[in-house]
């Protein structure tokens, strides 16, 4: 069966009594006669605080929805003063105006924060176009076409003005359209958002565990002072000692072994073949990740890859196939990207890669380079941009634990972070679902059973 006539099957499945059809002459209508107002940002930026509200900028949009993570915060004050000219709603759908011009995230129920730079509010309220489905309105190709048909090409960036984005001409579905249209949509991004949010739950407790043993060394301070570990079984209590001993890093559990990272794991590194060689990217057999594919990842689960290499280009790096379980850490712009390739595959030169196989697991080294990235960055070094070589992350000291430590702890982690990759498999498939359906519903192409109207 053709991939099309695939896609066209689990669509009908999903969507049980959707219609396939050609599509219908919906009105095609610019944004400003769609009543779909824009309203631009303060530019400028309040200084940066402890607490208080966020402050969306460009990095936050992800997928459509904000990640707050990293988000900056500012004053109550500058909160006021910032949000004179755009208060937020929600509904309301963030458009990047430069660098990433065009892309989009929805303001969600209840969050109060402010805008950044470069970026702009698109709000409904004539009520040609439904609030809800504004989000999926700016996501679909017609969308993306204008995008293409407005952006000004800079030396530095691309961009686009706040005075045509209210020319963008798009179809827009009768209302009653709309509502299904959200609905259906809505419902495979809240399902993608619940498996996501369980994820990050699931990470936490893991590294919550590792802290408690190898940072904390909580269970070594209970029997120290005389107390069962709270938690835990005697079986696992007995294979921690009784007290700590000094070392060059401070006091560490009596008897665990101090190492370089280099010689407790093999770190390796990767290429890129010449990139004008066809020879090296045809035919396309092998994964071949860079760390633009960890960039927009919800978890730490590398499941494919942007690029694939050939036979010929894998055999000119030196580091060759990685196997699946390998962990990936990007070592340069940005350091700290952090993943376990769920596939074989090869790297480029941006990666430190951690194999199996060493006295210290890649599930093991994905906490502990978590919790010791700072140190990590330390050691980097760079004119142009700040870069971790392998020479300089070998000699880290590591602290390593006897090998059942280690075990008990990964008897413990690895379901946790099977769970994880199960659910970023299903969250990536429904996400696929999701996009594949946008154009498709968008357009008419796909029909939704909607509501008829009664006199």
């Amino acid at each position: 069966m053709a991939k099309g006539a695939e896609l066209e099957a689990v669509l009908r499945w999903k969507l049980g009594g959707s219609a396939f059809s050609s599509a219908p002459r919906w009105p095609r209508m610019t944004l400003r006669q769609a009543g779909v107002n824009l309203i631009d940002c303060d530019h400028r930026t309040p200084p940066a605080a402890d607490a208080g509200f966020p402050y969306i900028a460009i990095p936050q949009l992800k997928d459509g929805h904000l990640d707050l993570k990293d988000v900056r915060r500012i004053s109550e004050a500058d909160f006021i003063e910032w949000t004179k000219k755009l208060k937020p709603r929600a509904h309301d759908v963030i458009v990047v105006r430069r660098c990433n011009s065009g892309d989009s995230a929805l303001i969600p129920p209840d969050l109060e924060c402010a805008i950044g730079q470069n970026l702009v509010v698109l709000r409904s309220e004539s009520g040609v176009v439904l609030p809800k489905f504004l989000r999926w309105l700016v996501r679909g190709p017609e969308w993306w076409d204008q995008v293409g048909k407005y952006i000004n090409v800079g030396a530095v960036f691309d961009s686009l003005r706040c005075r045509d984005i209210p020319n963008f001409e798009l179809t827009v579905p009768p209302f009653a359209e709309q509502v299904a249209i959200a609905e259906v949509l809505d419902a495979l991004d809240d399902r993608i958002a619940l498996l996501r949010e369980t994820n990050v739950t699931l990470e936490a407790i893991a590294q919550a565990l590792f802290k408690s043993w190898f940072v904390d060394f909580d269970p070594v301070r209970a029997k120290w002072q005389g107390l069962a570990p709270a938690g835990m079984d005697e079986a696992t209590a007995a294979l921690f000692p009784e007290g700590f001993e000094e070392t060059e890093i401070g006091e560490t559990p009596r008897g665990w072994t101090l190492l370089s990272v280099g010689d407790a794991v093999e770190c390796v590194g990767g290429a890129t073949p010449d990139t004008k060689d066809d020879g090296y990217w045809s035919p396309a057999e092998h994964a071949w990740t860079t760390p633009k594919d960890l960039s927009g990842l919800a978890s730490p689960v590398l499941l494919r890859t942007e690029r694939l290499i050939s036979a010929q280009g894998l055999a000119r790096i030196g580091s060759g196939l990685l196997p699946v379980g390998t962990l990936l850490m990007s070592s340069r712009a940005p350091i700290g990207y952090l993943a376990i390739a769920q596939l074989p595959l090869a790297i480029n030169q941006g990666y430190i890669a951690m194999l199996p196989g060493g006295r210290l697991p890649p599930l093991y080294m994905l906490f502990w380079c978590r919790q010791n990235m700072e140190v990590i960055k330390a050691r980097a070094n760079g004119s142009t941009f700040m870069e971790i070589s392998k020479k300089a992350f070998r000699p880290i000291p590591a602290l390593v634990p006897p090998e059942p430590v280690v075990s008990a702890f990964g008897d413990i982690a690895s379901p946790l972070f099977a769970s994880v990759v199960e659910n970023e498999r299903q969250a990536q498939t429904l996400a696929q679902l999701r996009d594949a359906l946008l154009p498709r519903l968008i357009s008419g192409q796909l029909r939704l059973p909607v509501p008829e109207e009664t006199s």
